[in-house]
């Protein structure tokens, strides 16, 4: 990964105004096709198979005119007046036939007919119009809201004045995105932290421009999506602010890294590879693990909420690749303009030691002297006051620590205890709208069920009497505890269904609407064991309640999913069992903060009115599962760009509690820095987004804060601290199990290291050094081997497999070092494998004409044949007579065979190199440890090969 990464931010570095373009292009193509196929956003929640999806989609057939989206108008009449009386009645009329002229409308239902009931309030001080459309929300088009708030305007008008006309219903269903300019204040935000970050105008700007332009390719991709299915209007909000927040912080951590090496002094260029393949390859990691639980959402079976995990994921994507593509262009539009400048105590001392040093004495040396005489490095970005002083006061007595952080965000589970969920209502949206205005008027004048009627459908097509069933249903509905009454009770035009509208006593936020769905359901069940009649309860409050409910039974299978995914990735980066059980401890308090404060702002009220929220009550139903994929993988960055540089410390030999503080040290500024950052951009969001995402935005800014300041930054040092060397153990047989993700760039380190070695632009076909492999009780150790264009070697004894395995890039060394041509190994064992042939003849399998042809057609670099005793017989004399030409053109040839013996395979005037590996271990040796467990071996036969010595 980071030697793929090295190569991509170098390449990136030496052509950033083609990789700038590129991206450019790709937005004005991805602007193009929305331009172009994009349609309208789909806020229908459904959830197919469940029984209310079902028998709501079977009304399509049976009562096609009830199965579109409608509209509920309602007239208030004026203190003292009643809207029977005929000023009102007269007018109301009116307006009902011009509703039925508008495009689209199946039909409108007077409050005076008689088929209806419960259209006039009690008082008589209200009545309700029902406006029916023949499609949905989608079909009828973006223009039909307010087409019926302007047809309302002549009823406004013809009636006295204090009366109150207003629309609403499911036709007002936010279907639109609008940003304000209060999300741009946490972009503001972002600039003024990554202005005192990184100190320079140039770098502070960097991860600004690529997180736009990611955010904009990210949003057009969403929006172009409804070309090819339904999506929800939310899915855009949460891209744009997800992308928004990980695009800055991915940026930053690559531009942060940039400039530290940048003042240690290497070149612009080398600082942007190695920059894009440390910092870029924790970047990706922590991608991947917010892609990987946005995309476990799925697992709730939710289509739009699937497809808001997939939206959200792609923002993800796209900030990664260009923070990893972009980010090393514009470093290479700045060069060495953004390096940063040593402090005024740091070049006072360095032009005193220079003045006393002597001619010869190298800057390096004298830049040594300066940090020592003025006290800190250039320039000063290792450890400042603060966060040395935080350090040590949470270390100090960091059993002390722990309690009072696990403690007190423990308390967060008493609120989070009491969290409501529901799916979004007209009561949730921005007071003023019509919407809002007409719902809170029917809840007044008819009450809370008004607002969430459900309905029951029931297959009469048996029945002998299908108006006396009907009748008998509607009387059994009513005697249901919690059923307000039956406003619409009527079969359809041949009799075959009936449909029933009921009103609940409660609203459907309520929790006791749930009951009295569930007892609905059970009348269902009765009516048919007794009657035959198939009978289901739908409608948009029944969907809202299984949506719900699905979404409660999916929870704890994420859960698990997340919090087994947060241990195992964990355990690959840092190769320990604490950390990653630490991490996922501390990611759970943080959830639990999270959601208690969502229960103290939007269910208590406490600072709702500040935070410009106009209303309390239930939650988005789908906020838990968001929030846990979203904040795991987010929490998880924070935990790989801390942790990495304490383990990055212990590795390379300082103490436990010395690792803490380095790697602390080196990270603390640019973790804080991201977490402010992605506080700012989601906090921005509470007082102007949208309803649905007013909850989302201020748990993941709670979450945010929660889990860097007080989880990451403050619990974790006191933990590793507790723990000391304890904290790195893992098991043996565990760590040869677990892939090795080198998220710290040990990998590109060893792979710059020895880039120019054993000389620059050598010509050594393979070159190693006291290289060994061990496997099992056979092997090889303290190998010495170079071997240039055109050479032959023939390796004989037990432990010749394993040579030409390590050779190959097939086997990973164990011992010393080696290079196959300009590659180095292990890091570049793929393209060894796919650059190098490698031919086992032991299962007398010898390779056809065609294979042989390609070999001839391009000689390789280097070949390789097991068991090459096969090449003796008269199968192998094409492949025989090919390795002379192969040779002749410069290709490096090993060979394995038992004994070494070449007869019948080479030519007796051929030259080669003989090394005999005996694979087994000298009476004196048996039995010495090595990683594996297995036996050394070494090789004999030192004066029979020069150019491979033992």
């Amino acid at each position: 990964m980071s030697t793929f990464l090295y190569a991509l931010g170098r390449r990136a570095y030496r052509a950033p105004i083609r990789v700038i373009a590129l991206w450019v292009v790709i937005f004005g193509l991805v602007a193009a096709g929305v331009a172009a196929f994009a349609k309208d956003f789909d806020d229908d929640f459904t959830l197919p198979g469940s029984e209310a999806q079902v028998a709501l989609d079977s009304m399509e057939a049976t009562f096609p005119e009830a199965s579109g989206v409608a509209a509920d108008v309602i007239v208030v009449a004026d203190d003292g007046d009643s809207v029977v009386d005929s000023a009102y009645r007269t007018e109301i009329e009116k307006e009902v036939e011009r509703l039925e002229g508008l495009p689209r409308v199946d039909a409108v239902t007077s409050p005076f007919d008689e088929m209806v009931d419960g259209a006039i309030s009690e008082d008589e001080s209200a009545a309700m119009i029902t406006v029916q459309y023949d499609g949905t929300q989608q079909e009828v088009g973006e223009a039909a809201p307010d087409r019926l708030l302007d047809e309302l305007d002549p009823l406004r008008d013809a009636l006295p004045d204090g009366a109150e006309v207003e629309g609403g219903g499911q036709l007002f269903q936010i279907t639109g995105v609008a940003i304000s300019w209060v999300e741009g204040i946490g972009v503001v935000v972002a600039f003024i932290v990554l202005l005192l970050t990184l100190g320079s105008f140039r770098a502070a700007g960097m991860p600004l421009i690529t997180a736009l332009i990611g955010v904009g390719i990210s949003v057009l991709l969403v929006v172009g999506s409804t070309a090819f299915g339904a999506v929800n209007s939310s899915s855009i909000m949460l891209a744009l602010m997800l992308g928004l927040a990980v695009g800055i912080d991915y940026a930053l951590f690559i531009v942060s890294r940039a400039r530290a090496l940048l003042a240690e002094g290497h070149d612009p260029l080398e600082a942007a590879g190695r920059a894009v393949a440390t910092a870029g390859s924790a970047v990706v990691f922590a991608g991947m693990t917010v892609m990987i639980a946005l995309l476990g959402l799925s697992l709730a079976g939710i289509p739009f909420l699937t497809v808001m995990g997939i939206g959200a994921s792609g923002s993800v994507v796209i900030a990664v690749l260009i923070s990893l593509t972009m980010i090393p262009a514009l470093l290479g539009l700045a060069g060495a303009k953004i390096t940063p400048k040593p402090t005024k105590r740091y070049r006072r001392a360095f032009a005193a030691a220079q003045e006393k040093s002597e001619d010869t004495a190298s800057r390096d040396s004298i830049a040594v002297e300066a940090e020592a005489e003025a006290g800190e490095p250039y320039p000063k970005t290792i450890m400042n006051t603060f966060f040395a002083g935080w350090l040590k006061a949470v270390t100090k007595i960091p059993s002390l620590t722990i309690v009072i952080i696990v403690g007190g965000l423990a308390l967060f589970a008493i609120p989070a205890s009491n969290l409501q969920l529901s799916l979004p209502t007209a009561g949730s949206q921005e007071e003023g709208t019509p919407a809002r205005t007409t719902y809170d008027l029917i809840d007044e004048h008819f009450g809370p069920g008004f607002n969430g009627p459900l309905v029951m459908t029931s297959e009469i097509v048996t029945s002998d009497d299908p108006l006396d069933d009907v009748e008998r249903i509607e009387s059994e509905i009513e005697d249901v505890e919690g059923v307000d009454q039956v406003v619409l009770a009527t079969p359809n035009s041949d009799a075959s269904t009936a449909l029933f509208q009921i009103i609940p006593t409660t609203s459907s936020e309520d929790p006791a609407t749930l009951d009295t769905v569930d007892r609905l359901r059970a009348l269902s069940a009765d009516i048919e064991a007794e009657d035959g009649f198939e009978t289901a309860v739908t409608g948009a409050t029944a969907i809202q309640i299984d949506v719900s409910d699905q979404l409660g039974k999916a929870l704890v299978p994420f859960g698990i999913f997340v919090v087994g995914l947060s241990i195992i990735l964990l355990m690959m980066v840092f190769r320990s069992i604490a950390v990653p059980i630490k991490a996922t401890g501390g990611f759970l308090l943080s959830v639990f903060a999270s959601f208690g404060t969502v229960v103290l702002v939007f269910h208590d009220g406490l600072f709702a009115s500040a935070m410009g929220i106009d209303s309390t009550g239930p939650v988005i139903s789908f906020l838990p599962i968001i929030l846990m994929g979203i904040l795991f993988g987010l929490a998880m960055d924070y935990e790989v760009f801390l942790v990495s540089g304490m383990r990055e410390a212990y590795v390379h030999g300082a103490s436990a509690r010395d690792a803490i503080r380095t790697g602390f040290a080196s990270s603390a500024r640019v973790v804080s820095a991201a977490a402010i950052i992605m506080f700012s951009v989601f906090a921005a969001f509470v007082p102007a987004g949208e309803p649905i995402i007013k909850s989302i935005a201020l748990s993941l800014a709670s979450g945010i804060f929660v889990d860097a300041f007080l989880v990451r930054m403050s619990l974790v040092p006191a933990i590793m601290h507790l723990l000391g060397d304890k904290a790195w153990w893992l098991p043996s047989w565990l760590d040869r199990i677990l892939p090795r993700l080198d998220v710290e760039g040990e990998g590109l380190a060893h792979e710059v290291a020895l880039r120019d070695w054993p000389e620059p632009n050598s010509d050594y076909r393979v070159y190693g050094r006291g290289i060994g492999v061990s496997s099992g009780r056979r092997g090889f150790d303290r190998v010495d081997i170079s071997l240039l264009p055109g050479q032959i070697l023939v390796a004989g004894g037990a432990a010749r497999g394993a040579l030409l395995l390590a050779l190959s890039g097939r086997v990973r060394l164990t011992a010393g070092e080696m290079k196959i041509g300009d590659m180095v190994l292990p890091e570049h064992a793929g393209r060894v494998r796919r650059r190098v042939p490698y031919f086992d003849l032991g299962s007398g399998a010898m390779p056809g004409s065609r294979e042989l042809s390609r070999l001839a057609a391009s000689a390789p670099d280097l070949l390789i044949i097991g068991e090459a005793g096969a090449l003796a017989g008269e199968d192998g004399r094409e492949f025989r007579d090919l390795l002379y030409d192969l040779q002749a053109e410069g290709t490096t040839i090993v060979l394995g065979l038992p004994d070494g013996d070449v007869t019948g395979v080479l030519s007796p005037n051929t030259n080669y190199f003989h090394l005999d590996l005996d694979g087994a271990a000298p009476e004196a040796e048996r039995g010495t440890d090595i990683d594996n467990g297995g036996v050394r071996a070494h090789a004999a036969g030192r004066s029979e090969m020069e150019g491979v010595q033992s």
